[in-house]
Protein backbone atom coordinates (compact mmCIF):
# COMPACT_ATOMS: atom_id res chain seq x y z
CA UNK A 1 0.00 0.00 0.00
CA UNK A 2 2.83 2.39 0.88
CA UNK A 3 4.42 1.75 -2.53
CA UNK A 4 1.14 2.49 -4.30
CA UNK A 5 0.79 5.78 -2.40
CA UNK A 6 4.39 6.68 -3.15
CA UNK A 7 3.94 5.95 -6.86
CA UNK A 8 0.71 7.96 -7.01
CA UNK A 9 2.40 10.90 -5.28
CA UNK A 10 5.43 10.64 -7.55
CA UNK A 11 3.25 10.70 -10.66
CA UNK A 12 1.40 13.78 -9.37
CA UNK A 13 4.66 15.53 -8.63
CA UNK A 14 6.09 14.68 -12.05
CA UNK A 15 3.02 16.15 -13.70
CA UNK A 16 3.54 19.34 -11.68
CA UNK A 17 7.26 19.40 -12.52
CA UNK A 18 8.37 18.64 -8.97
CA UNK A 19 9.28 15.40 -7.23
CA UNK A 20 10.39 14.25 -3.80
CA UNK A 21 13.17 11.65 -3.80
CA UNK A 22 15.60 10.34 -1.24
CA UNK A 23 19.25 11.34 -1.58
CA UNK A 24 20.93 13.36 -4.33
CA UNK A 25 23.91 12.34 -6.39
CA UNK A 26 25.99 15.22 -7.71
CA UNK A 27 25.20 15.67 -11.39
CA UNK A 28 28.33 16.56 -13.29
CA UNK A 29 28.81 17.50 -16.92
CA UNK A 30 28.97 14.60 -19.36
CA UNK A 31 32.76 14.55 -19.15
CA UNK A 32 32.64 14.31 -15.34
CA UNK A 33 33.43 17.96 -14.63
CA UNK A 34 31.39 20.82 -13.31
CA UNK A 35 30.06 23.31 -15.86
CA UNK A 36 31.66 26.77 -15.53
CA UNK A 37 29.21 29.69 -15.69
CA UNK A 38 30.67 33.17 -16.05
CA UNK A 39 28.75 35.89 -14.20
CA UNK A 40 28.65 39.65 -14.96
CA UNK A 41 31.05 40.22 -12.03
CA UNK A 42 33.68 38.05 -13.71
CA UNK A 43 33.30 35.34 -11.05
CA UNK A 44 32.82 31.81 -12.36
CA UNK A 45 30.24 29.54 -10.76
CA UNK A 46 30.97 25.82 -11.03
CA UNK A 47 27.59 24.17 -11.59
CA UNK A 48 26.36 20.63 -11.36
CA UNK A 49 24.04 19.70 -14.22
CA UNK A 50 20.39 18.69 -13.76
CA UNK A 51 19.42 17.41 -17.20
CA UNK A 52 17.23 14.38 -16.50
CA UNK A 53 13.85 14.18 -14.75
CA UNK A 54 15.43 12.52 -11.69
CA UNK A 55 18.29 15.03 -11.42
CA UNK A 56 15.85 17.94 -11.87
CA UNK A 57 13.49 16.47 -9.27
CA UNK A 58 16.26 15.97 -6.71
CA UNK A 59 18.13 19.21 -7.32
CA UNK A 60 19.94 20.39 -4.19
CA UNK A 61 17.65 18.56 -1.76
CA UNK A 62 19.21 17.21 1.43
CA UNK A 63 22.45 19.20 1.07
CA UNK A 64 23.77 20.62 4.33
CA UNK A 65 25.69 23.40 2.58
CA UNK A 66 26.58 24.81 -0.82
CA UNK A 67 30.01 26.30 -1.29
CA UNK A 68 30.27 29.83 -2.61
CA UNK A 69 30.82 29.83 -6.38
CA UNK A 70 28.99 26.49 -6.68
CA UNK A 71 25.49 25.84 -7.96
CA UNK A 72 23.22 23.64 -10.01
CA UNK A 73 22.04 24.39 -13.54
CA UNK A 74 18.72 22.87 -14.60
CA UNK A 75 18.40 22.27 -18.35
CA UNK A 76 14.99 22.03 -20.02
CA UNK A 77 14.12 21.07 -23.58
CA UNK A 78 11.43 23.71 -24.05
CA UNK A 79 10.71 27.18 -22.71
CA UNK A 80 8.21 27.33 -19.88
CA UNK A 81 7.53 28.96 -16.51
CA UNK A 82 9.29 26.15 -14.64
CA UNK A 83 8.21 25.90 -10.99
CA UNK A 84 10.52 25.12 -8.07
CA UNK A 85 9.95 24.46 -4.40
CA UNK A 86 12.23 24.12 -1.38
CA UNK A 87 10.87 20.93 0.19
CA UNK A 88 13.72 18.89 1.70
CA UNK A 89 16.18 21.66 0.82
CA UNK A 90 18.23 22.46 3.91
CA UNK A 91 19.91 25.63 2.64
CA UNK A 92 18.47 28.95 1.38
CA UNK A 93 19.02 29.54 -2.33
CA UNK A 94 18.89 32.25 -4.96
CA UNK A 95 16.94 30.98 -7.99
CA UNK A 96 17.58 32.43 -11.46
CA UNK A 97 15.47 31.66 -14.53
CA UNK A 98 17.21 32.16 -17.89
CA UNK A 99 15.84 32.24 -21.43
CA UNK A 100 17.32 30.46 -24.45
CA UNK A 101 19.83 33.30 -24.91
CA UNK A 102 21.02 32.77 -21.30
CA UNK A 103 19.57 36.09 -20.14
CA UNK A 104 18.05 36.28 -16.67
CA UNK A 105 14.27 36.63 -16.94
CA UNK A 106 13.40 36.23 -13.23
CA UNK A 107 15.15 36.05 -9.85
CA UNK A 108 13.95 34.78 -6.47
CA UNK A 109 16.40 35.92 -3.81
CA UNK A 110 17.35 34.07 -0.63
CA UNK A 111 14.48 31.59 -0.85
CA UNK A 112 13.96 30.02 2.59
CA UNK A 113 14.04 26.34 3.33
CA UNK A 114 10.72 24.57 3.81
CA UNK A 115 10.43 22.18 6.77
CA UNK A 116 6.81 21.20 6.18
CA UNK A 117 6.25 17.46 6.03
CA UNK A 118 3.32 17.67 3.63
CA UNK A 119 3.34 19.09 0.11
CA UNK A 120 2.37 22.64 1.10
CA UNK A 121 5.76 24.28 0.50
CA UNK A 122 5.48 27.42 -1.68
CA UNK A 123 6.05 27.07 -5.41
CA UNK A 124 8.35 29.64 -7.04
CA UNK A 125 7.80 30.48 -10.72
CA UNK A 126 8.92 33.22 -13.10
CA UNK A 127 6.55 35.79 -14.54
CA UNK A 128 7.32 34.69 -18.10
CA UNK A 129 6.99 31.44 -20.02
CA UNK A 130 10.41 31.56 -21.72
CA UNK A 131 12.76 29.94 -19.20
CA UNK A 132 15.04 27.27 -20.66
CA UNK A 133 17.43 27.11 -17.71
CA UNK A 134 17.24 27.62 -13.96
CA UNK A 135 20.36 28.23 -11.89
CA UNK A 136 20.36 27.61 -8.14
CA UNK A 137 23.13 29.27 -6.13
CA UNK A 138 23.72 29.90 -2.44
CA UNK A 139 21.14 32.22 -0.93
CA UNK A 140 22.16 35.86 -0.76
CA UNK A 141 24.95 35.64 -3.35
CA UNK A 142 23.17 36.94 -6.48
CA UNK A 143 24.26 40.52 -5.67
CA UNK A 144 27.90 39.43 -5.26
CA UNK A 145 27.82 38.19 -8.85
CA UNK A 146 26.19 41.45 -10.07
CA UNK A 147 23.33 39.44 -11.54
CA UNK A 148 20.04 41.22 -12.19
CA UNK A 149 17.09 40.76 -14.50
CA UNK A 150 18.40 41.08 -18.08
CA UNK A 151 21.96 39.99 -17.19
CA UNK A 152 23.54 37.46 -19.51
CA UNK A 153 25.38 34.47 -18.10
CA UNK A 154 27.99 32.71 -20.20
CA UNK A 155 28.25 28.93 -20.38
CA UNK A 156 28.41 26.19 -22.97
CA UNK A 157 25.28 24.09 -23.16
CA UNK A 158 26.27 20.49 -22.39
Amino acid sequence: MRLACLLAGLMSAVLMGIVVVDRPTPALAADGRLLPILTPSGITIQAEIADTPLKRATGLMYRDHLDKNRGMLFLFGQPQAWGFWMKNTKIPLDLLWLDGKKRVVHIERNVSICTKTDDSCPLYKPNSEDAMYVLEIAGGTVEDYKIKKGSKLEFKTP
